[in-house]
C-alpha cells in the first residue's frame, strides 16, 4: 500500500500516537473481555466496584475516575444491570442520586476481569520491561496534564 504524505508528520505526533494507541488498547481490552460479553469500560466498572466494596460508588465518581462522560457511564451501568451484574441503590443522603453495588454474579465476573487485566499488565511488563513501562506512563501523564490545562 502506498504511504500518504501525512505519514511522516503522524510518526512524530504524540497526539496521533496516543489517540491510535488508545483505540487499539480499548479494542484489545474488549477482545480480552468478550468471553464475559463485556466491553472495556464495563470491565473497568466491575473492577472498580469490586475494589471499592463494601463502600458504594456513585456513577459520577466512576466518570471522573475514568475520564469519561456521565452518559458513557450511564449506558455502561444500564448494560451491566441488564446482565444482572450490578444493582443501583438510592443514595440515602440524596434521593435524586444512586449508588452502585455488585451482585454475587457481578463479583465473580469482576474477579475474572481483574485476572484478565492483570495478565495483560504482566504481558506488557515482560514485553518492554517494567522500568520502560513506568517511564512511558510518567510521560503520558505529563502530556495528559498539559492537554487538560489548554
Amino acid at each position: 500500500m502506498q504511504t500518504m504524505r501525512i505519514d511522516a508528520f503522524l510518526q512524530e505526533s504524540p497526539m496521533f500516537t496516543v489517540s491510535r494507541a488508545a483505540r487499539r488498547f480499548e479494542a484489545l481490552g474488549a477482545r480480552a473481555l468478550a468471553g464475559d460479553d463485556l466491553g472495556f469500560l464495563e470491565g473497568l466498572v466491575l473492577a472498580a466496584l469490586f475494589f471499592e466494596a463494601p463502600r458504594l460508588v456513585k456513577p459520577s465518581q466512576l466518570a471522573e475516575t475514568f475520564g469519561t462522560t456521565r452518559g458513557n457511564v450511564s449506558h455502561c451501568i444500564s448494560s451491566l444491570e441488564a446482565k444482572g451484574l450490578l444493582q443501583r441503590k438510592i443514595d440515602p443522603e440524596d434521593a435524586r442520586a444512586y449508588q452502585l453495588a455488585l451482585k454475587p454474579q457481578g463479583k465473580r465476573c469482576a474477579v475474572r476481569v481483574i485476572a484478565i487485566l492483570d495478565k495483560l499488565q504482566n504481558e506488557f511488563e515482560s514485553e518492554i520491561g517494567k522500568p520502560a513501562l513506568n517511564e512511558m506512563l510518567t510521560a503520558l501523564r505529563k502530556l495528559e496534564e498539559r492537554a487538560a490545562v489548554r
